[in-house]
């Protein structure tokens, strides 16, 4: 099964990207997924299921203690694994 998760990590900070939101992009950017597209209001990223709730678990931990006060995340299914 392959998912696209798309998140956002609060609270903003439009002059500088805060700690949470930099860790929140290593996390998905360093993870083994394809169509990463990050941005400043959102971010997005496509890949195997055991790959995106991995990477979906690490980016919650460590936002969160990198001073996230809310993450917000969907995670959709797009398809089947290798069609």
């Amino acid at each position: 099964m392959r998912l696209r998760v798309e998140f956002t990590t609060e609270p903003f900070d439009l002059d500088e990207a805060p700690a949470h939101a930099v860790v929140a992009r290593e996390v998905i950017q360093s993870a083994e997924l394809d169509a990463v597209d990050v941005g400043p209001f959102g971010n997005t990223a496509e890949g195997g299921a055991d790959e995106v709730l991995t990477a979906v678990d690490s980016l919650l931990r460590r936002a969160l203690a990198s001073g996230a006060t809310r993450v917000s995340l969907q995670v959709n299914v797009i398809g089947e694994e290798g069609r």
